[in-house]
């Protein structure tokens, strides 16, 4: 059932990535003489395709259901708004593509290197044959794999102190909703996009399966954010990261400051929390945001503000002035 569902969506994209491939894409490249770029444009055009999908179905689940439960109520929406830009590059992929195909022939070169020298390679496929064979299992296994590293990926953002200054674009914004799991910095972003198609790559994850462990990830992650009083149940809080768990990851105060750096880190799953004692159950509703907002500081309300502002704390902490003084504001 799960081989068959992934297929019919995967044949729906392909035939609109076809579609708009023939009719508009390639008239373009022939007309500006680009022809060269002719694959990985037809290939990015997939990625591109399923970003639209995601973004269109997040609004239309998510959106209503904001209206009918909302944990804050709101009369001006402007801080929400940059979010959305956020989100649109985001969810179309590029950085993820790239990065994906960009490290493909590094990989392949590896392992021409280690056959070569008779270094046999972990196959991850088939670590228990019959059964990681499977095509369900071998998905579980993925996405297992890569959400472990997100969880730890996440951890160290909280934990350095000029990552956290890049990290702190995310945890700024004040009024969470269904646009806030893509505001970050743009570096961060390159940060992550390298890391996790390096992972991806390692592990054997075919470009197919990666455009859609990616496209699970970001919904989860839409669903995380949004301004939804939502909670899964004792058993369901402990099964997936729910709006309510992931709140308290955003809490001034808590989130990124109380069991030592932060609690609630999980992307999809409580688990890795629960396993490394970086967990809370807490259910209060607390305002979102970093205390010293609080205090006045300013972590911009505008895109390109915000990019900029990242890069003066990060200045102000290398700075040796900062150093000698040994005033270290990192949340730890």
């Amino acid at each position: 059932m799960f081989h068959l569902i992934f297929s019919s969506l995967g044949s729906a994209v392909s035939a609109v990535q076809t579609l708009l491939y023939v009719d508009v894409v390639q008239p373009l490249l022939f007309r500006f003489d680009l022809m060269d770029y002719d694959e990985d444009t037809y290939d990015s055009l997939y990625w591109v395709i399923v970003g639209v999908f995601e973004v269109l179905a997040m609004y239309a689940i998510l959106r209503p259901l904001e209206a009918l439960r909302p944990v804050e109520q709101w009369g001006n929406r402007k801080a929400v708004r940059v979010d959305v830009i956020y989100t649109w590059i985001a969810k179309l992929g590029i950085l993820n593509l790239f990065f994906f195909f960009a490290l493909q022939p590094f990989f392949d070169n590896v392992q021409a290197w280690l056959r070569l020298h008779n270094i046999a390679s972990i196959d991850f496929d088939n670590l228990w044959p019959g059964v990681t064979t499977q095509p369900l299992v071998t998905f579980a296994m993925y996405l297992l794999v890569l959400d472990f590293a997100g969880y730890w990926y996440h951890r160290w953002e909280h934990r350095f102190g000029v990552w956290w200054e890049l990290h702190a674009v995310h945890h700024s914004q004040q009024q969470m909703s269904l646009w806030s799991d893509d505001r970050n910095h743009l570096l961060d972003s390159l940060l992550q996009a390298s890391f996790f198609a390096a992972i991806a790559l390692v592990i054997g994850v075919p470009p197919s399966q990666f455009v859609v462990l990616v496209a699970i990830t970001n919904l989860a992650q839409s669903v995380q954010h949004a301004n939804i009083r939502l909670y899964f149940g004792w058993l369901g809080e402990r099964l997936l990261v729910s709006p309510t768990f992931h709140r308290r990851h955003h809490a001034i105060g808590y989130g990124h400051e109380g069991l030592k750096y932060g609690c609630n880190f999980g992307v999809l799953f409580p688990w890795w929390d629960m396993l490394f004692r970086s967990v809370s159950w807490s259910r209060e509703m607390e305002p979102t945001g970093i205390r010293d907002q609080l205090e006045g500081r300013r972590y911009g309300d505008g895109f390109w503000a915000q990019h900029w502002l990242a890069f003066v704390r990060i200045a102000g902490r290398l700075s040796p002035k900062r150093r000698t003084e040994g005033c270290d504001a990192a949340p730890v």
